[in-house]
């Protein structure tokens, strides 16, 4: 079951998610609060906001049975939806946004043990669950809207964090044509700024990093009445002064000092 773009239920390679709008968004609702007791009144102003019909509760019941009978076609038996007083619980093992959590977990233990390659390897594997925007086929309620804000917000740092193990690992040449136009994504984003900033100085391209910076400061300033932080103000003045620890020379030894762009 996969929310981390189209809702999808897949089975045999063929997608058996519900078509009809209010059925797949319960069903989104509920993935979106897989393992988690989603009481039947949520379940209501998710689907109707505050004008529920009179017929609210038993409609609810009719996309339920609906959900069951796709869940229980695409080989999901009826394990995987839970009626739990006062609600629904839906079984979060088959749900790709579970995994991503367990993924992305995995890669973060594995970074803080210092084994750079591995939590790469799981951090990608996080990233690579995802299909496109979560929820992107379907219009969310006023419950799940700011759930999927949160689950973009959680991809982001991810994405952060896996570029960090890159750098550990001595990967900044790879990476420039990935943040290149992650900066332009995310044009008023510190820490991606910073990543840029670092690999273009390991790969000895400092003055292209010193213009990362001040295109940065442009548009925090003119957009948002802002100067960058003093750790991106840090970060350029290392640059400005060349020191050692952000030379691609000092980096990958035996030894690895921290990574530049978490200590500035």
């Amino acid at each position: 079951m996969s929310l981390l773009g189209p809702v999808v239920i897949s089975a045999g390679g063929v997608d058996r998610a519900p078509t009809a709008p209010k059925v797949r968004q319960l069903l989104a609702f509920l993935m979106l609060n897989a393992d988690t007791v989603v009481r039947s009144s949520e379940c209501i102003e998710e689907l109707w906001a505050h004008s529920p019909p009179k017929s609210a509760m038993s409609t609810l019941q009719t996309y339920v049975l609906e959900i069951r009978r796709t869940l229980r076609a695409a080989g999901g038996g009826d394990g995987l939806l839970h009626t739990r007083n006062p609600g629904y619980q839906l079984d979060g093992r088959r749900v790709d946004w579970v995994e991503f959590q367990r993924l992305a977990s995995a890669g973060r233990a594995a970074a803080a043990a210092g084994d750079h390659r591995q939590a790469s390897a799981r951090l990608s594997d996080a990233l690579a669950l995802w299909r496109g925007p979560a929820l992107a086929d379907v219009n969310p309620g006023p419950l799940s809207a700011a759930k999927v804000i949160e689950f973009e917000e959680s991809r982001k740092v991810v994405l952060e964090q896996r570029i960090e193990a890159d750098l550990a690992l001595g990967r900044h040449r790879e990476l420039l044509d990935e943040l290149e136009p992650l900066t332009a994504a995310y044009p008023t984003h510190e820490s991606i700024h910073a990543q840029y900033m670092v690999a273009l100085c390991r790969c000895d391209q400092s003055e292209r990093a010193l213009a990362v910076y001040q295109r940065l400061r442009a548009v925090l300033v003119d957009n948002l009445g802002v100067e960058p932080t003093p750790r991106l103000r840090r970060l350029r003045q290392a640059v400005l002064s060349r020191e050692p620890v952000l030379s691609s020379a000092r980096f990958g030894g035996t030894r690895r000092a921290a990574l530049p762009c978490a200590g500035y």
